[in-house]
């Protein structure tokens, strides 16, 4: 243990050394999967139950570690059509990304059901095969894919100050990539006379570059993507133009893991799934949204309650009567539907971070500490009684891992100090009850919650509320956070 991680753990749990230590060597010598560990796949395109998939696609799987490629080949990687007869292609697998591809050797046919299967045969890298086969089916569309793909959001955003000269850039475009299409000729970062050496890797959407050393402090610098990127469409659609933004460096170094991209769910300050409800009368500073729930879900949050837009799955909003604050045509309906997806894909990305800077703080109780940033993993709910203070600065990150809920006391605060920023503040709840924040309780950062988020009367919000089932408000503040 570094002095100042000594320090500060002295410092939240003042007089428990014997406690800290035994926390400690349990951080250090653990870790979250062992080596006999089965690998398994964390995403695979299209998803399962698919439809609409263009007849000329490429279907991937990611796994979860390294694989060994030898074993990702024809015989452990099958595609069957509805007679199951297995359609004739070819297997390749990316290192850089863990993705697995089968290209069909002519388009799938039109509207018509496939099975994608991949074997106990395929092991990774120390020789340990998947637990068990992993199947799952998609429908096909009657056209090919021939949309070139786009960028949906970038970090940092374009002309932003005060970037971190330590974190990494990230792109996520609209649709899946072809991964040996993402890399250091195609996506380049540049002081204006120097290339910056960079490590390119491709997860689901996203691309990242990670430099090689830290950044130059206040610099300029300007990111770009070329024509050279492509997707799994086959033959492949590149992108229209080349994609470049700037941005300039800080002179600091950022503490704390690098932050969830939340993609196109940072456009709302309150989205759910199962709808919004609401005890007038609230203040919202930002659009809400949900999705696949009718509208209608949101009828008791009025437009005189809120700044921004409300986004619904279809045209049945009412409110108060007045409406002029909501978008319920077909494109909007779209628009939140892929922001509920993102939300689901930035939840997935909080909770699958791995190496805790601290397990178990507090037995889950921290009420009263000053947290430091980082990784923090609870395997049971989350109780703030007192006021909590978030420590560091305007590029720190934390990230809380809960796997039961959120608890927080009537009238107490979440406190942010030395320049912390609500926007770098994650908390993932996987809890059966989701989050519960107290009576004229002030909570800060962004909830990415798997079931509920409820504020009792009074409560305030900086931040933003993520809900997969359905939010409650009960005359409350909820402030979209300062980018």
């Amino acid at each position: 243990m570094n002095t100042k991680r000594k320090y500060f753990q002295q410092k939240i749990w003042a007089g428990t050394i014997v406690l800290l230590t035994l926390v400690s060597a349990c951080n250090n010598g653990s870790s979250d999967s062992s080596s006999d560990t089965p690998p398994s796949i964390s995403a695979n395109n299209p998803s399962n139950l698919a439809i609409d998939v263009p007849i000329n696609q490429q279907i991937t799987a990611t796994f979860s570690e390294a694989m060994n490629g030898a074993t990702i080949i024809n015989s452990s990687f099958i595609v069957t059509d509805p007679n199951d007869t297995t359609v004739a292609g070819t297997v390749s697998y990316d290192e850089s990304s863990k993705m697995a591809v089968f290209a069909a050797s002519s388009d799938f046919t039109s509207n018509t059901s496939y099975q994608a299967l991949i074997t106990t045969d395929v092991t990774n890298v120390a020789g340990i095969a998947l637990a068990n086969d992993f199947t799952w089916t998609f429908t096909t569309s009657a056209a090919p894919d021939i949309t070139a793909p786009v960028v949906v959001s970038n970090y940092p955003v374009d002309l932003s100050v005060d970037f971190a000269i330590n974190r990494n850039l990230t792109v996520e475009f609209n649709e899946a990539l072809d991964p040996d299409s993402v890399n250091t000729d195609s996506f380049t970062l540049s002081d204006g006379a120097n290339e910056v050496a960079s490590v390119i890797s491709f997860q689901g959407t996203t691309a990242t570059l990670n430099p090689n050393e830290n950044l130059a402090i206040n610099t300029l610098y300007t990111a770009t993507l070329t024509t050279e990127v492509t997707d799994l469409a086959s033959p492949s659609n590149a992108m229209a133009a080349n994609f470049s933004w700037s941005f300039t460096t800080s002179a600091s170094v950022a503490a704390g893991p690098n932050p969830i991209n939340l993609q196109t769910s940072a456009d709302f300050a309150i989205l759910s799934k199962t709808g919004i409800t609401n005890v007038p009368t609230s203040a919202i500073t930002g659009n809400i949204g949900a999705s696949p729930i009718t509208a209608a879900a949101m009828d008791n949050v009025f437009c005189s309650e809120i700044s921004g837009t409300i986004y619904g799955s279809d045209a049945a909003y009412t409110g108060s009567g007045a409406i002029t604050c909501f978008a319920g045509a077909a494109a909007d309906n779209t628009l939140v539907a892929n922001a509920v997806l993102d939300m689901g894909t930035a939840y997935s990305d909080a909770a699958g971070r791995t190496l805790p800077d601290f397990t178990e703080l507090g037995a889950g109780d921290i009420s009263g500490m000053t947290l430091e940033p980082g990784l923090y993993k609870w395997s049971s709910g989350l109780l703030i009684s007192t006021d909590v203070t978030l420590s560091g600065g305007a590029n720190d990150v934390w990230i809380f891992q809960i796997s039961g809920d959120i608890t927080q006391a009537d009238a107490s605060s979440i406190v942010l100090a030395g320049g912390a920023l609500a926007k770098n503040i994650f908390w993932q709840v996987g809890g059966g009850t989701g989050v519960a924040i107290g009576t004229t309780a002030h909570f800060e950062g962004i909830v990415l919650a798997e079931k509920g988020i409820t504020l009792n009367t009074g409560a305030e919000v900086n931040g933003r509320l993520l809900s997969q089932t359905a939010v409650t408000l009960d005359q409350n503040v909820v402030t979209e956070p300062a980018q």
